[in-house]
């Protein structure tokens, strides 16, 4: 077993990881288009648009003379793509507002506020997302999820897996890689945070892209915690 007696802050994904973005995002626009006389296949539209969330950040790391691009902007870029190819009509620049927001008010797996305040009474928590700073904060607000701080790869101008956002954490926190555990259900953010010097648990999320899974059923790597949910990430830490 790995030693973790060194571990003072744990820092998570939160797109998967820490919430239920499909389920959260396809019953939320389905009761808000009924409410609205709006019609759209919400379940197309969700899945099409978390399958750009990866192209599209790879297109802010293949320009950095244009600058950082929060994710906020990035998916309502998408959005206004995907409702055209979609044919989702009569959409108000408020309604593109709400949808795009739609990534603030997700709900959280059941196992996870129980868990994070577990984990709370020992170790400084934040999330570490390629979310934006509004984004996660709206999003902790909305779905009670008891962080200590906020970061963000809006922070350090990188998207993860770019080393600056696992090394920028460590940095803030004033805290050597080997302090600090990334908690992740995706075996990629784990791999490089591996790299970079971090301590790594892996969470299996199997429903996380309903039946479109294709991956992270289990865990792939040497990492130093394998568990189940929250709590048991808990229990390994004597939390």
């Amino acid at each position: 077993m790995s030693d973790l007696s060194a571990v003072k802050a744990l820092v998570f994904d939160v797109f998967g990881t820490v919430v239920d973005w499909r389920t959260s995002l396809i019953a939320d626009f389905t009761k808000w288009s009924e409410s609205r006389g709006v019609t759209g296949d919400w379940t197309a539209l969700v899945d099409r648009w978390r399958g750009l969330y990866v192209a599209s950040m790879d297109e802010v790391r293949r320009h950095p003379e244009r600058g950082f691009v929060v994710l906020d902007t990035l998916h309502r870029r998408s959005l206004e793509q995907l409702v055209a190819q979609l044919g989702i009509a009569g959409l108000t620049d408020a309604d593109l507002d709400y949808l795009t927001k739609g990534w603030h008010r997700l709900h959280p797996w059941p196992d996870s506020v129980a868990g994070l305040t577990r984990l709370k009474r020992k170790f400084i928590l934040s999330p570490l997302s390629n979310g934006n700073v509004a984004l996660l904060t709206n999003m902790a607000k909305f779905a009670g999820l008891p962080w200590d701080l906020v970061m963000s790869a809006e922070l350090f101008a990188h998207y993860k897996p770019d080393p600056e956002t696992y090394l920028g954490a460590a940095r803030l926190l004033g805290l050597a890689p080997g302090e600090v555990m990334m908690v992740a259900a995706h075996n990629n953010d784990l791999e490089a945070a591996q790299r970079n010097g971090l301590k790594t648990a892996f969470v299996a999320r199997p429903t996380e892209y309903g039946p479109l899974q294709s991956r992270d059923f289990e865990a792939t790597g040497a990492w130093d915690i394998v568990a189940k949910d929250f709590g048991a990430i808990a229990d390994r830490l004597g939390c």
